[in-house]
């Protein structure tokens, strides 16, 4: 029997982590991070990692387990998550983009050890079109609708996947098969009500000092690539003013929430759940009942 997993997704500010909290309770289960950033210590506020309170004495998993110049890749969340979702006959994953959730509930296989950053410089002479062409020679299965020639990063990516494993890039193996039995939740809100509620996150991050974290991790040399990280760059170039950067973060925060949606509604077997702030218990007994009806099949 597959072990079961539910799986509490959604954009930031819509309440993911107090429903699984809910969830976890009623079902005995641990919950699992899928956040990419929150697995780095230090990367607090931007990440908007549950606090100890907000727990509530259920154990969450891969938070806080590297630290912040560590690479980490859907390919380490992938073998992370399983190892401890085959632990359990059911596990809750709450948070994280769709390729991170998929790449660990469906059969995908990794073929290539992690990109090497260096790997371009052997090819920097070439154009995009001599350096497809030469992909083309080396594995002539190479398809133009599934990689295009000026997608210069995948054609290089697809050489040292060729050269390091044999294999062409093609065969980079996404399985439609489910390695788990999954119920994924999509909160999902009101669109203005849920940009006023992530304006409303971002200016509280502000407050409670996320431009000093940012800060102190600048002075370790590092940049994390978050949204609520990236965008302070120019801040500390005095490129722009501290307004500029919230309301930078605030619009990528919205348009990732766009995205995720997007994602999950043609990529993913999603039920979607329209969350009532007012009254977030019903919310999650609506949740429940679907969820005890997919446990009893």
């Amino acid at each position: 029997m597959k072990h079961k997993v539910i799986v509490v997704v959604g954009p930031t500010a819509v309440g993911k982590t107090k429903v699984a909290i809910k969830l976890a309770k009623t079902f005995h289960a641990e919950i699992i991070s899928g956040d990419s950033i929150a697995v780095y210590k230090g990367l607090d506020i931007g990440s908007a990692k549950p606090t100890t309170e907000e727990m509530s004495g259920i154990k969450h998993h891969l938070i806080d387990i590297l630290e912040p110049y560590e690479d980490y890749s859907v390919a380490d969340f992938q073998k992370s998550a399983r190892n401890i979702l085959n632990q359990q006959d059911l596990s809750i994953i709450c948070g994280g983009t769709g390729l991170y959730i998929q790449a660990t509930l469906f059969n995908y296989e990794f073929l290539s050890e992690k990109r090497d950053d260096s790997y371009s410089l052997q090819y920097q002479a070439l154009s995009n079109e001599e350096l497809f062409a030469l992909l083309k020679e080396k594995d002539p299965s190479i398809d133009e609708k599934k990689l295009h020639p000026n997608n210069r990063k995948r054609v290089l990516r697809a050489l040292e996947v060729l050269e390091t494993t044999g294999k062409s890039i093609h065969s980079f193996n996404r399985k439609a098969e489910a390695v788990y039995d999954y119920f994924i939740c999509y909160l999902k809100a009101d669109r203005n009500t849920l940009y006023k509620r992530i304006e409303q996150r971002v200016d509280a991050m502000i407050e409670a000092g996320l431009a000093e974290e940012v800060k102190a991790l600048a002075e370790q040399n590092i940049y994390p690539k978050g949204i609520g990280y990236r965008e302070w760059v120019p801040y500390f170039k005095q490129e722009c003013s501290l307004e500029e950067v919230t309301e930078e973060i605030k619009k990528n925060s919205r348009h990732l929430a766009k995205r995720q949606e997007t994602w999950f509604q043609n990529q993913m077997d999603s039920h979607f759940y329209a969350v009532n702030f007012d009254d977030l218990d019903q919310t999650i007994d609506i949740i429940k009942k679907d969820i005890q009806v997919w446990l009893e099949k």
